[in-house]
């Protein structure tokens, strides 16, 4: 599939990759999708973000923060914290446990197990969630007949597949409609 990834596609998920190792983590989220591609410049999604709202270093950043606070909390969404809380489990209050006896950031990501490496202390593989968003970035150039799949295809699968990474998208003025919206090239290209 990779072979169809346009340079700036290829970019984000090289780019990922050094967020998972940089996380220590043993494999690739979303989230690090995500803030790869918050670093591109001059590319398909980076014109589509700045048109949504975050043009400027700062919105970034508190997207960024955003989705460093979701993954402190595990990644667990909002929607999972609320479902708990009905359950009388307050999720900050267990954040603030473990973290008063593991430290900060214990609970993000897969910190500490195996090295923060692959299988055979390699390159961390695709988590679910990230090979979610390229199956979808996948289906969203094929249905427009795209020849390859861009950073905007990606941009358009954050947004629609469940996580932290599309509601922190959403959060911040984000979505599949507006994508498609401000972005030519990923218009018309169905969720």
């Amino acid at each position: 599939m990779f072979e169809r990834f346009t340079k700036d596609a290829r970019a984000v998920v090289e780019g990922a990759f050094v967020y998972a190792e940089k996380d220590g983590a043993r494999s690739v989220d979303a989230e690090h999708l995500l803030l790869a591609l918050l670093d591109r410049e001059g590319s398909r999604a980076s014109f589509a973000l700045s048109a949504l709202g975050l043009a400027e270093p700062e919105a970034r950043e508190r997207v960024r923060r955003d989705v460093g606070e979701a993954r402190r909390r595990a990644g667990l969404t909002r929607a999972d914290a609320d479902a708990l809380a009905g359950l009388g489990i307050d999720v900050s209050e267990i954040v603030a446990r473990v973290e008063e006896v593991h430290g900060v950031g214990a609970m993000s990501g897969d910190r500490g197990r195996g090295g923060g490496r692959g299988r055979g202390g390699g390159r961390p593989g695709f988590g679910r969630g990230a090979k979610g968003v390229l199956e979808r970035a996948l289906r969203v150039a094929l249905a427009r007949r795209d020849r390859g799949i861009g950073d905007e295809h990606l941009l358009l699968a954050l947004t629609v597949v469940p996580g932290v990474a599309g509601e922190v998208l959403a959060d911040h003025g984000v979505t599949f409609e507006g994508v498609s919206r401000v972005c030519p090239a990923a218009r018309s290209a169905g969720g």
